[in-house]
């Protein structure tokens, strides 16, 4: 019997949001604990001995992700959240959509230059959001280090766009479609 991997957790459910959509849903990865445990110690493996002063956790399901990253680091979480959503002096970074524009922020003060951070993330599909939360953490004066995702989609050309920004990318697994 072969053991499980992490794409083994991952649910897909069709037509959601819209019709042709194939989601791929991680809350059942997160349900299990040897799932999560195994996604999280992997997420690790592609910066294995590198020195991570912050995870930075790219909302909603990066947050689960990146808490649990930064404390297998012993290390502080940074959140980068949609506009309007943290308190307090944010710096915001604005980044296309399929129809129309959204923004993250990251509060001024998260990160001191010099630092290393590490972006986690459950998918990669354009790449938009995390080359945001790329341009926040460089604009404080950090330097991203790499990002982590459980799931890269390479039909939409995220991983590229990152790479071509010269990012180390690291993916858990991949599924072929929209």
């Amino acid at each position: 019997m072969n053991p499980k991997t992490v794409k083994d957790y991952i649910r897909s459910i069709h037509d959601f949001p819209h019709e042709g959509i194939i989601f791929r849903d991680v809350t059942t990865l997160f349900a299990d604990a040897r799932g999560f445990r195994m996604a999280v110690d992997q997420l690790l493996h592609g910066f294995a001995g590198a020195r991570i002063d912050k995870v930075a956790g790219l909302e909603a399901r990066g947050f689960i992700l990146g808490g649990a990253v930064a404390h297998q680091l012993s290390t502080g979480f940074v959140p980068i959240r949609k506009k309007g959503k943290l308190p307090g002096a944010v710096i915001s970074e604005a980044y296309e959509l399929e129809y129309g524009e959204a923004v993250m922020e990251i509060h001024d003060d998260a990160l001191q230059p010099g630092e290393r951070v590490l972006i986690v993330d459950d998918l990669l599909a354009t790449g938009g959001t995390a080359e945001a939360g790329i341009k926040l953490c460089t604009r404080l004066g950090a330097e991203v280090i790499g990002c982590a995702f459980v799931i890269d989609l390479p039909e939409l050309g995220g991983r590229k766009r990152l790479e071509e920004m010269g990012m180390p990318i690291h993916t858990l697994t991949q599924f072929e479609g929209l």
